[in-house]
């Protein structure tokens, strides 16, 4: 059940949490971010997509880990990423990973968070010795590539057996609401499909759905995808506007960053277009996967206005994707605008997602997962609309079919473990955990935080506008001086923006700003001294001021802009 598996998390274990498509994996992990950002730890969480990242809030790896486009890491690598000071900062505050959707994850990209966290932990612990969550369905789609050596999945790293993980699979189904939808899926994940369930999902091919509004659409090819969306872009009697890629670097190296990502070479689009995000950009308001209506063009035609389906308007900017060597250095770009047309989407990009209806076309499966996939980002079987559906949409990697057991028999095991503690042994058990991690153990001080994580900040819409300029240069700008200039206001009154958006967005980034390591540490070993004589964190405006000599004293080693740039 949840809270046995919340339970088990709280006690610092390294976790897989699992479960069949609608089991509430996403709500467990949701708890546990809220349970330790109370307690004044913010956890990482990343996952190996865009749109998976985004149900958490979080991140790609291949972002995170700066892997870029690679198929293998060496020591040059890892050592290029250790020579790079705001990713020492980055890492050096990473406690808790939680990585989703783990089934898409390969075991080369497994065992490379594994030795780079190693080598920047200096530490020869699984994964630096950090506490690693891992939430995740093998039964749903697999990793696009196998490793050289034909492995496919994430627990084949040897890096998975080592992290000791406790099993946490839940059985109880939230998302499905209908005994029929539900029956379905068990059947694909058991292997064994009666004809009930081919009964039921014929009943439901060329089936009109009375929505109000049109369902979406799934598909398992992009070709498939490509044409509804170009046929739903002609329908528009708008204006079209077309933008062409811009590239330097060597024609091969290009050709390798369109194959690796979903930029396109000529990009046509039109008023009320359907669109959705191909790059991460959070300072701008949206990240991969993130959907929108084009909703008019700027004044000169270059680029589109977009309404996003949270209700920002943004004007898309031109996004670069790179390509590096070894060496860290740019080899070949890619500018065009980071977006897609989106009608209908791929049955890969729909991974995690919960779908009132869908318009669903299974007859051209080809990769065992699909349909289960499809089926279960709905939540009865009234919201389905098939188009079609072969064999290969019921089926399920016979492998992960002949493991399913053993994860169960795992996950029955780490259940009698933890019902084995008292509560009084399982709250010492968890205070602990915190404590190794730095955050707060005191009750009230825990209630307090609960209070200010609940609170929205008491901004006005013209206030929350300067701020939020502030905020998209922040990417842009290496350094505050920097983004005091394109600003054009000072030193101070950019501190106090980066104050209060770190107030609002406890999460934001700006480990660049930091002074260089032998800076940081003298401010640090004098904050530490004035904490032991105060007895208490006087950080106020006023607090910083009192600073000061001290750290004068320290013959100019830092300065006071220093100071205030740490304070953050």
């Amino acid at each position: 059940m949840q809270n046995t598996a919340l339970s088990i998390l709280k006690t610092g274990k390294n976790v897989f949490l699992t479960g069949s498509a609608g089991t509430g994996k996403t709500y467990i992990l949701n708890e546990y971010i809220l349970y330790l950002k109370s307690r004044k730890i913010y956890p990482t969480i990343v996952a190996p997509t865009g749109i998976a990242a985004s149900h958490l809030g979080g991140q790609t790896i291949h972002s995170f880990f700066s892997l870029g486009i690679r198929d293998e890491i060496d020591d040059s690598f890892i050592q290029n990423l250790l020579d790079k000071k705001y990713i020492q900062m980055r890492f050096s505050k990473l406690t808790v990973l939680i990585i989703d959707e783990t089934s898409m994850v390969s075991p080369f990209i497994f065992s490379s968070m594994d030795t780079i966290l190693k080598a920047f932990k200096k530490n020869d612990k699984p994964f630096g010795g950090i506490q690693v969550i891992l939430s995740g369905d093998f039964f749903q789609l697999p990793p696009i590539s196998k490793s050289k050596d034909g492995k496919r999945f994430a627990w084949q790293s040897p890096a998975w057996k080592d992290l000791d993980l406790q099993t946490c699979y839940l059985e109880k189904k939230f998302r499905q609401d209908d005994d029929v939808l539900i029956s379905i899926l068990d059947e694909i994940r058991s292997g064994k499909i009666s004809s009930n369930t081919y009964d039921a999902l014929n009943s439901r091919i060329g089936i009109s759905l009375e929505t109000g509004f049109k369902p979406t659409k799934l598909y398992t090819h992009n070709l498939d995808v490509d044409k509804i969306n170009n046929d739903e872009l002609n329908k528009l009697p708008t204006q079209a506007h077309s933008f062409f890629f811009t590239s330097q670097g060597a024609k091969s190296n290009i050709e390798k960053i369109f194959k690796s990502s979903m930029v396109q070479e000529n990009m046509v689009l039109k008023k009320d277009a359907v669109v959705m995000f191909i790059k991460n950009n959070p300072e701008k308001g949206y990240i991969n996967g993130t959907t929108g209506i084009v909703i008019d063009f700027s004044k000169d035609g270059n680029l589109p206005i977009v309404k996003l389906s949270n209700g920002y308007t943004v004007k898309v900017p031109l996004e670069d994707w790179s390509l590096e060597n070894e060496k860290g250095s740019i080899t070949a770009k890619v500018s065009q605008l980071p977006l897609k047309l989106a009608w209908a989407i791929t049955i890969h990009k729909s991974q995690g997602m919960t779908l009132d209806s869908a318009q669903i076309d299974l007859s051209k499966t080809f990769e065992v997962g699909q349909g289960y996939v499809a089926l279960s980002r709905i939540k009865n079987i009234d919201g389905l609309q098939l188009i079609g559906f072969n064999d290969t949409a019921l089926m399920v990697d016979p492998l992960i079919l002949s493991i399913d057991d053993r994860i169960k028999q795992a996950s029955k095991k780490a259940k009698d473990k933890i019902s084995s503690f008292s509560n009084d042994e399982l709250e010492q058990q968890n205070i602990l955990h915190i404590k190794k991690l730095g955050g707060i153990t005191n009750n009230t001080e825990i209630e307090k935080q609960k209070k200010v994580l609940k609170e929205k900040p008491k901004v006005s819409r013209d206030l929350a506008d300067i701020h939020l300029k502030t905020k998209n240069l922040i990417e842009s700008c290496d350094t505050i001086e920097e983004l005091s200039e394109k600003r054009e206001l000072g030193f101070d009154t950019i501190i106090k923006h980066l104050g209060i958006l770190k107030q609002t967005d406890k999460d934001l980034d700006l480990v660049k700003y930091m002074p260089p390591s032998p800076i940081f540490e003298t401010i640090t070993k004098a904050i530490n001294k004035i904490k032991e004589t105060n007895n208490k964190d006087d950080f106020s405006e006023q607090g910083i001021i009192k600073l000061k000599p001290i750290f004068e004293e320290l013959n100019g080693k830092a300065s006071y802009n220093d100071i205030k740039i740490m304070l953050l």
